[in-house]
């Protein structure tokens, strides 16, 4: 899961993003308001977490251009306006949440779960699909009953791909969505290549050899059942 932290205060978003690696997101980051105007512009994000007292810019805003683009992104904002009309105002221009500082960082990942669940249209963390079984909080994928050891990003990219079930999935999407600013043009494609190679192999060794497909020259598909 890709996360953009806006926040300019260095050792809360050290914070933050130190907690959020350990919990296995992938994170990037904007310190002020044109940085983060030109990341949500040109990528896409699971969920972006928001202060609104944003050097050279209004954090407000930038809810309101996310509006605008239509973004799929979960948006929590994170400030110490913590008022009853600043949280209205929040929300009303199209916020997800609102989290006041301070605040446990384990309640933060809580509310990221919950923001990209209800975005995504699940009403729990599990996704089901015939014998495939992927359990998200636990990081745990079972075909016909059986664990699959996957690595991370073997992982990662199933889950990306079983969100965007039945549309093909560009490699230059997967590799932006797992790697985001430390993408390496150069490297990318042979590694996504790699993971999925390994991926379909252990999904087929137990009997789901039929929902992850190649379309040859584009990306790849995940078959719903």
């Amino acid at each position: 899961m890709k996360l953009l932290i806006v926040e300019d205060e260095q050792n809360l978003l050290n914070a933050i993003s130190r907690y959020l690696k350990r919990e296995g997101y992938l994170c990037e980051y904007a310190i002020d308001f044109p940085d983060a105007y030109k990341k949500i512009i040109n990528h896409e994000y699971d969920c972006i977490l928001l202060d609104l007292n944003l050097p050279k810019g209004d954090g407000m805003k930038l809810i309101r251009v996310l509006k605008e683009q239509e973004s799929g992104a979960g948006i929590i904002v994170i400030s110490a306006r913590d008022t009853a009309a600043d949280r209205v105002l929040g929300l009303n221009e199209g916020a997800d949440d609102f989290l006041s500082k301070p605040f446990n960082l384990s309640e933060l990942n809580a509310r990221i779960k919950a923001v990209v669940r209800r975005k995504n249209g699940q009403i729990s963390n599990v996704m089901h699909f015939g014998v495939l079984l992927i359990r998200l909080d636990e990081r745990l994928v079972e075909a016909n009953g059986v664990p699959l050891q996957l690595t991370k990003k073997e992982f990662d990219i199933l889950v990306y791909l079983a969100r965007n079930k039945n549309r093909v999935v560009t490699k230059d999407s997967i590799a932006e969505h797992l790697w985001g600013d430390y993408m390496d043009d150069t490297l990318s494609y042979d590694f996504i290549y790699a993971h999925v190679k390994n991926l379909r192999k252990k999904l087929a060794d137990n009997g789901c050899e039929e929902c992850l497909k190649t379309v040859y020259g584009i990306g790849y598909k995940f078959i719903a059942n």
